[in-house]
């Protein structure tokens, strides 16, 4: 694969993703669910833009010049701390629409996540450094999809409690 079919590919990941998130914002009987459904979205469209970016980038120049791409996602490690902290609830009424899409959020997550770490293994040195904080970056998506799946089922906790938020804090 080259670095533009990599680009091209991700960005279809990332669209993909936007929608999932999208439509569990919307979908979601939970407020909490639909504020970090909602927090997603941007971050996954952010994403769109910085590969569009880097994109037309590589087209313009046959170069990719190193730009940090951020996140409002906290590290794996900050995740886990925060799950340790929170307590469970959400809404009996809610739990089987909530697992539904979060199952969903989840499984395109774990598709991404799969696809980066492949390009990261497959591509030179100039093409690797631009996916492997994605590779960072969706691991975090999934912690967080994974906490919610688990605070929904009544195994883990929701993101609700103001010791843990999405912006790392």
């Amino acid at each position: 694969m080259t670095i533009e079919e990599a680009i091209k590919t991700a960005l279809q990941y990332e669209r993909r993703v936007v929608t999932v998130y999208e439509e569990a914002a919307k979908g979601s009987l939970d407020p909490t669910g639909k504020r970090v459904f909602a927090t997603l979205v941007e971050e996954e469209k952010k994403h769109v833009e910085y590969l569009e970016s880097r994109l037309r980038e590589w087209k313009a120049t046959g170069r990719l010049e190193p730009v940090a791409l951020s996140s409002v996602v906290p590290p794996a490690a900050r995740i886990e701390e925060g799950i340790g902290k929170l307590k469970s609830r959400v809404a009996t009424k809610a739990k089987e629409t909530e697992v539904r899409l979060l199952k969903r959020a989840l499984d395109v997550e774990v598709e991404t996540s799969r696809f980066y770490e492949g390009v990261v293994k497959e591509l030179p040195p100039e093409g690797r450094q631009l996916f492997e904080r994605f590779v960072e970056i969706e691991h975090g998506h999934q912690a967080i999809v994974q906490a919610e799946m688990d605070s929904v089922s009544g195994s883990g906790f929701w993101f609700d409690v103001q010791e843990f938020t999405m912006d790392g804090g």
